[in-house]
């Protein structure tokens, strides 16, 4: 009987001893897995990184445009340095009005982000105060100025890109009107306004412009409403200055393309190739050209400069056609070869600075 009561209490103890055991003990998972969950985590940014992050204006990073080509800069940038997205690596934060915008640079602050970039002209008043109750930490701006120790301003003579759209546009046209659409009326958009107006009437003094701001850089149907006017005027090639808005642009010209194969409708993009979002179909397409923008190449040159410990905090750097800042992409066989030729001649006068574009619609 005793060894019965025994045997009982030994098999009791040995079985809890197995539950315990089999609660305390973790699964081993495998090597891949456990690298995976590491790179979200951001384990892998630990160490010496220099981290880099970026707000938005309310085009958002995918408006295939200048949020979008910043942050492709700060991607290129993280692969280069090996660098994932989140904690000490980097990231984005999208703004969807301009309230959010002091809200999201602080947070990427508090996060611990080495580098600090504002896209747009819309975030001057934000980074300047965030900068200003942060001055340990290094800001970059991207289209407008700051006069800050840690804050370095980066602009673009878009004036001169524009030009060249500008020549295409004219020496493309078939009814002699062509047609400007930009977001919001700011410094910026003026001077792409500006090189187009100068660029057209250098080839074609006769031609007709038309030219409409929309207010913003976040509404494609406003965008599409604008084109749609301009396209049942007569107008045949139009530039657009408006961010997301200028999808709207290129909706409205595929449409009418797709309704008659046979018309003479284009769109110059801006600020990123914007080929793909001119594609009808396999072979057609509706994007004469797009005035790049160096936002990218910008992004990668100061980032390295910051983790080198050669910020240039306190300067503005200009970046035009000189700097290879601003350009035309590759038409993909668009343009004929004797209008590129006429676009590389004034491309390079204006490069050695024997034509001054200027930044403002002469009245």
């Amino acid at each position: 009987m005793k060894k019965r009561k025994f045997g009982l209490v030994l098999s009791s103890v040995l079985a809890a001893s197995a539950i315990l055991g089999a609660c305390g003990a973790k699964e081993e998972k495998p090597a891949k897995e456990k690298e995976n969950e590491n790179a979200s985590s951001g384990e892998s940014n630990k160490g010496e990184a220099f981290s880099v992050a970026m707000v938005t204006d309310v085009g958002g990073v995918d408006d295939k445009s200048f949020n979008q080509s910043a942050w492709e800069g700060v991607q290129a940038y993280g692969k280069e340095h090996n660098l994932k997205q989140g904690e000490g690596g980097i990231d984005y934060l999208q703004s969807k009005t301009d309230a959010d915008y002091e809200t999201n640079l602080n947070n990427l602050i508090r996060r611990n982000f080495d580098l600090v970039y504002g896209i747009g002209f819309m975030m001057a008043d934000a980074v300047e105060a965030v900068a200003a109750d942060n001055p340990e930490k290094h800001f970059a701006l991207i289209d407008a100025e700051v006069k800050a120790d840690n804050v370095v301003s980066v602009l673009f003579k878009e004036q001169e890109g524009a030009f060249l759209a500008g020549v295409a546009a004219a020496k493309m046209s078939k009814s002699g009107k062509i047609g400007f659409v930009g977001g919001v009326d700011i410094p910026v958009i003026n001077r792409f306004q500006a090189g187009f107006v100068e660029g057209a009437k250098a080839v074609n003094p006769k031609i007709e412009i038309q030219s409409k701001y929309t207010g913003a850089f976040d509404k494609a149907d406003l965008g599409k409403i604008t084109a749609n006017s301009m396209y049942s005027s007569g107008v045949d090639v139009i530039f657009h200055a408006a961010g997301a808005t200028g999808n709207g642009v290129f909706s409205e010209a595929k449409e009418r393309k797709k309704k008659d194969p046979n018309a003479n409708v284009w769109v110059i993009g801006v600020d990123a190739d914007q080929y793909e979002e001119g594609k009808v179909d396999d072979k057609t397409n509706v994007t004469l050209t797009s005035m790049l923008k160096g936002v990218n190449t910008a992004v990668v040159d100061i980032s390295n400069k910051a983790k080198n410990g050669e910020f240039p905090g306190g300067k503005t750097l200009t970046y035009g056609l000189a700097e290879d800042g601003v350009k035309l992409a590759d038409s993909r066989g668009a343009i004929p070869a004797e209008v590129q030729t006429v676009i590389d001649e004034y491309k390079e006068k204006i490069a050695k600075g024997e034509i001054k574009v200027p930044e403002k619609v002469k009245k």
